[in-house]
């Protein structure tokens, strides 16, 4: 617009210098070359508006787009906040898993020399377990029995007198690395043991102390440390043992896993762990020549190795324990197979194995509660099988065919039946 101005403007003056009588020729073309440079500075000024609009644009645009990011950041920010308020006045309830098990057990025992035994028994566990953060879990987990460290059966009877009923978890579980599980506490068994038997580790032993599991499926690794006496003023018994190993994809072969272990527990010269003063369950003792107490004759350094062959629905395990600290009835072993898996309705599974664990083999105490009547000084056959009614209910029997004391000349027969119903929830 100020360009067309400016040409007009230049327009009339040439006319009125055109119709000046007076005016010569020199003048005009003095004129005209006038005009033309003033042209070409007007050409050049309107470029300079055209590109300082543009200029002015982008920095409007810049301008508006820096002010959406700004209200964007202020909006996420408003969202983050409304987030974590939800998230904060979320139930408790939703936070929390309950899960648990009921068995109901008719057991027949059977040893040489001994009265026949028939008792009903139950077992009821309950956990708890709270979010508190998505890397961080912590439980409380009560379990029917009294204080024995490897079993929470209740014999029924005493005219209906009530059970007792025992922490059996406390514990935290924080898993903010990969592939790794830290946890404190009074902790569920985690230690390995192939195809869930206990030549090492009852199932239900707790330990109590720090743990630490790391496993990428194909190499894992774990540790736990374990107070036996966590009282300085009782004399502190500490105790660990590390596992370590790998697992394979064999094709058409299934899934193998293998692994070592080494376990440390210094009790020689200690008193029975629990229960009374006798109760060594099968490993050798000796009395203190000053005080008359019985005590712990040994050491258990023991070394592992353990293996799970898994094909098609077929289960091959074994596992070998040695303890390092003495020269006779050191040695531990079982083998055997499973087939089948009773965890959906109308599944089944039957499992076979062969134990043997002698004297002092292994810690007595934390070993299978059921071989042998529990403990060491044993070896025999095991045979069981589970039909699954539901996939939280099933029927299971297992039958011991056991010789015990076999450390000496003096072996006895021992046979229990197990007839079991358990009940799963969560």
């Amino acid at each position: 617009m100020k360009k067309l101005t400016a040409l007009l403007g230049l327009s009339l003056l040439l006319f009125s210098a055109t119709a000046l009588a007076q005016a010569s020729a020199d003048e005009i073309q003095l004129l005209r070359q006038q005009i033309e440079l003033l042209t070409k500075r007007l050409d050049a000024l309107e470029a300079q508006n055209q590109q300082m609009a543009q200029t002015i644009e982008q920095s409007d645009a810049q301008s508006v787009a820096k002010t959406e990011e700004i209200v964007d950041a202020k909006v996420d920010t408003a969202v983050t906040e409304q987030v974590d308020e939800r998230m904060a006045a979320v139930s408790w309830a939703e936070r929390l898993r309950w899960k648990g098990d009921f068995r109901y057990r008719y057991e027949n025992i059977d040893q040489e020399d001994k009265d026949g035994r028939n008792r009903n028994r139950i077992r009821a566990r309950m956990n708890l377990e709270a979010d508190l953060m998505p890397t961080l879990q912590v439980g409380i987990g009560l379990a029917t029995g009294g204080e024995d460290p490897v079993s929470a059966n209740v014999t029924l009877g005493g005219g209906g007198a009530k059970k007792d009923i025992q922490i059996d978890l406390a514990y935290f579980d924080w898993s903010g690395l990969a592939n790794t599980n830290m946890m404190g506490g009074k902790v569920k068994n985690f230690l390995i043991r192939p195809a869930k038997k206990g030549l090492m580790w009852d199932s239900d032993w707790r330990p109590e102390g720090l743990g630490a599991i790391w496993d990428n499926d194909f190499f894992f690794a774990q540790g736990l440390g374990t107070w036996l006496e966590g009282d300085s003023k009782k004399g502190t018994e500490f105790a660990w043992a590390v596992q370590a190993g790998f697992k394979f994809n064999t094709g058409d072969f299934g899934k193998l896993k293998i692994g070592a272990g080494y376990s440390v527990f210094d009790i020689a010269g200690r008193t029975p762990l629990f229960g009374d003063p006798d109760d060594f369950y099968g490993n050798s003792f000796v009395r203190n020549p000053i005080t008359g107490e019985l005590e712990f004759a040994y050491d258990y350094h023991n070394i592992e190795v353990f293996a799970e062959w898994k094909i098609g629905k077929f289960l091959l395990f074994a596992d070998y324990t040695n303890n390092q600290k003495v020269d006779d009835n050191d040695t531990g072993y079982l083998f055997g197979a499973k087939y089948g898996s009773a965890k959906a309705r109308g599944t089944w599974d039957i499992t076979y194995f062969y134990e043997k664990l002698e004297k002092d083999a292994n810690v007595g105490l934390l070993t299978d509660s059921d071989f042998g009547g529990g403990g060491t000084n044993a070896k025999g056959h095991v045979l069981s099988g589970t039909y699954a009614f539901h996939q939280s209910w099933n029927f299971k029997a297992t039958y011991f065919i056991n010789k015990i004391f076999i450390a000496g000349d003096n072996s006895k027969d021992f046979k229990r039946l197990m007839l079991d119903l358990s009940f799963k929830f969560k």
